[in-house]
């Protein structure tokens, strides 16, 4: 049989420890078979991290600028436990958050729903996707610990020299600070993201902040939500046949626990990176959510929403057997196919990126699957794969279809 063609590179983006196991394995058995795979490979372990000063993550941002999708693989953010362990020059940043601020992208999330895998919430039947803000709020603060009484002002000085001033508290005695930021720019473009996003999925759009209580900073996000709806695209929504909704973030909790899904849920970033984790563990397991994150220019990276599985890679390095699960990384190669295919016009390269989807829901569906799925299943007589196991299955299935 002759392989599928590719006319545009992918980015690929390696990763760490248990996932950097299991994307060899994917590569090998479930694509290189099947495809004449073209990318353009960048190595984001942390020891490559650590070799190159940290520029090969930037250098593959630039390069997902220039071909427009990418696919990554999970990566380690150290800590000082990290430092140690791989004697690094310094503590690197987190490779997804210097690509997001590069591809000033926005971060959407999915579960990967299957039969048998039953979400807890029992009126979710359909998947609630979190589209995440990438820029800003606690993730780019700044910190102070108050070691005793005084006074902590919030200062902004403007180029002309004036200045604006707000008293944050005055301390009677130890304390902490916290100084957030976000800018206009980039609340447009995460807005510009989910409004798009929601036409091309046609799904309903959900968007909730405090505003009543932050009456200046989360009040902004309200507002430039709503400007840009009612300016751009009101009409195109209305055409469609789907709905933006806003309202407060406690009120969206609360209706989100009592709705059937289907929609797309908009956060800032603290709020999203709490809620995606909190939606997938519900819908199942973290290992079956899809991330991708798309900039307001069409710049697609696919990614795993889960870590680097370092438990797993431990067993694994002591040449104990493993079950992890592959599914979300797969579906990451999966859909960066199947978008690269479709903006180069290959239909086959599309049509493979289905089939392989839906071979591997197949697999698990008749009962094949791996460890951290077999106990929440509710599927009976399942056979319970290792990692090696699991993708061979998939292909197994796949060349039937």
């Amino acid at each position: 049989m002759s392989k599928i063609q590719m006319t545009t590179p992918l980015v690929e983006m390696d990763g760490d420890e248990m996932t950097r196991i299991l994307w060899k394995m994917i590569k090998d058995e479930l694509l290189l078979p099947y495809i004449d795979l073209k990318t353009e490979y960048y190595d984001l372990g942390l020891e490559h991290r650590n070799a190159t000063d940290d520029k090969v993550t930037m250098e593959s941002a630039l390069a997902t600028k220039k071909y427009g999708v990418a696919v990554k693989c999970a990566t380690i953010t150290p800590n000082a436990a990290r430092m140690t362990e791989y004697n690094l020059k310094e503590m690197w940043k987190s490779p997804n958050g210097t690509i997001r601020a590069a591809l000033d992208g926005t971060v959407f999330r999915t579960p990967i729903v299957v039969k048998g895998i039953e979400p807890c919430v029992r009126n979710w039947k359909k998947p609630i996707t979190l589209a995440r803000h990438a820029y800003g709020d606690v993730y780019k603060n700044a910190e102070i610990k108050v070691p005793g009484a005084g006074k902590a002002e919030l200062v902004f000085t403007a180029e002309d020299g004036s200045k604006q001033v707000e008293l944050i508290h005055n301390f009677e005695g130890p304390g902490v600070i916290q100084g957030m930021h976000n800018t206009d720019k980039s609340i447009t473009s995460f807005a510009k993201a989910c409004f798009n996003y929601a036409l091309s999925t046609k799904q309903d759009l959900w968007f909730a902040t405090k505003d009543t209580i932050s009456k200046k900073y989360d009040h902004t996000f309200k507002d430039i939500f709503q400007d840009i709806y009612d300016k751009e695209y009101k009409e195109k929504f209305e055409q469609a046949g789907i709905t933006y909704f806003y309202t407060l973030i406690d009120d969206a909790v609360a209706r989100v626990m009592k709705a059937e899904g289907g929609f797309i849920w908009a956060c800032k970033n603290y709020d999203g990176d709490v809620m995606s984790d909190m939606v997938s563990s519900a819908f199942g397991s973290l290992a079956m959510m899809t991330s991708v994150l798309v900039s307001p220019s069409g710049v697609y990276e696919y990614e795993a929403a889960h870590g680097t599985v370092q438990r797993h890679y431990y067993k694994h390095l002591k040449g104990e057997e493993t079950s992890t699960n592959s599914v979300a990384t797969i579906f990451a190669w999966t859909g960066a196919l199947r978008k690269r295919g479709e903006l180069d016009g290959n239909q086959e390269l599309t049509e493979f990126a289905d089939k392989l989807e839906k071979a591997t829901i197949q697999t698990i569906e008749s009962g094949r699957m791996t460890k951290d799925l077999a106990l929440i299943t509710s599927l009976t007589d399942v056979q319970v794969c290792n990692s090696m196991e699991f993708i061979q299955e998939i292909r197994k299935t796949f060349e039937t279809l």
